[in-house]
């Protein structure tokens, strides 16, 4: 699969252990239908396409290798707590460079400003969402914002590399993710930094924001990468993170999955969870040096302006008039419910407040006062 996609040397030995876990995960997996086998597959190439084509290129262009990439910002977190709220409100500012939807899914060629606002890639992925993001697969809309121009998550990044978690999302997978929590997935981060010197090659900003929650699991090998980035983290309980998140992986599954067990998938995600936030607490525990900002998804919605401010101001970041109006009307043209209601009980998935708070009274007794 890997040479068929055109990838070899050390590119195709470092994505081959990630690549060969998915694999031997997805043949073990009884629970996909055959529909869902073909998706699984579908979506492995073209993770190995999308990162064959940023190597053509970085080797075509050796100069996208000295792209420098100065103190990015990375919101972690819990699913559900913010997050792509922050994201977003962020990458509004015209002086940020967030990744977006259209250019990960289609990297290449590079992305220039000056065509970036009207390059038909961009139509082109917002057409597939409105033929694909139909039916069944429509409430995906509702809990979690697609479209060509709204900023993309890292993990859409990282599993080019067969080292994110997105497979485990999308496809179950549960041996690939006991891979992927103890693999050392510096590789990973470097062909993360490969993409961000790819897409900001003409296309530049002054910083970068990303965000994705599975960074948690892994912040020694993003550090490692990225020595001088910038940590923010969100917070809001955790119960109704559970039942939130289980609705829209439940919803993301069903059209590969012949059946959904609600409450086993319930279990599966209420540790899945709590396994990052174990894994980051102890690194922040460890590195009381290293100062992350943390926040109140309460706070984020009720006074967004505010929440961005200290973001900036933790970044050592310019809050100007333009930023500040860019905020304000993002917020202003996206209210919660613009595709919808998300909604979701955590008793459809055999889970009780009690069962949650117990699993996460270590994150509960750290960051109950963000929550």
């Amino acid at each position: 699969m890997l040479a068929k996609a055109g990838l070899n040397g050390e590119i195709a030995e470092g994505t081959r252990p990630g690549l060969a876990a998915a694999l031997a995960a997805l043949e073990a997996e009884s629970g996909l239908s055959a529909e869902g086998r073909i998706r699984a597959l579908a979506q492995f190439r073209d993770n190995l396409a999308r990162l064959a084509a940023i190597v053509a290129d970085r080797a075509a262009n050796p100069e996208i290798a000295e792209v420098k990439v100065e103190s990015p910002v990375f919101i972690l977190g819990l699913p559900r707590c913010g997050t792509s709220i922050l994201h977003a409100l962020i990458g509004a500012d015209p002086q940020v460079r967030t990744p977006l939807q259209w250019e990960v899914a289609a990297p290449s060629p590079p992305p220039e400003a000056a065509t970036f606002d009207t390059d038909p890639r961009a139509d082109g992925f917002d057409a597939y969402v409105a033929a694909n993001f139909t039916g069944a697969w429509a409430d995906v809309l509702k809990a979690h914002p697609i479209g060509a121009r709204i900023p993309q998550e890292c993990g859409m990044i990282l599993e080019t590399a067969f080292q994110g978690i997105n497979p485990t999302m999308l496809f179950s997978l549960p041996g690939y993710y006991e891979w992927y929590r103890k693999a050392d997935t510096r590789f990973g981060y470097q062909v993360h930094k490969m993409w961000l010197q790819h897409l900001s090659w003409k296309n530049p900003r002054a910083r970068w924001v990303l965000k994705v929650q599975e960074h948690a699991y892994h912040l020694p090998e993003l550090l490692n990468v990225y020595p001088d980035a910038v940590l923010v983290q969100p917070h809001r309980d955790p119960v109704t993170v559970m039942a939130s998140i289980s609705r829209l992986i439940e919803v993301i599954r069903c059209v590969s999955f012949e059946a959904i067990d609600r409450a086993a998938l319930g279990q599966e995600l209420l540790h899945l969870w709590h396994d990052g936030q174990v894994a980051s607490m102890a690194w922040r525990k460890a590195n009381p040096q290293v100062k992350v900002l943390d926040l109140r998804f309460k706070d984020i919605v009720a006074d967004p302006d505010a929440a961005v401010r200290r973001v900036y101001d933790h970044a050592r970041m310019d809050f100007g008039d333009e930023a500040q109006a860019a905020v304000s009307n993002w917020w202003a043209a996206n209210p919660s419910d613009k595709h919808g209601q998300h909604k979701y009980e955590l008793a459809d998935y055999g889970l009780t407040r009690e069962q949650v708070e117990s699993v996460y009274s270590d994150y509960i007794e750290t960051y109950g006062d963000y929550i």
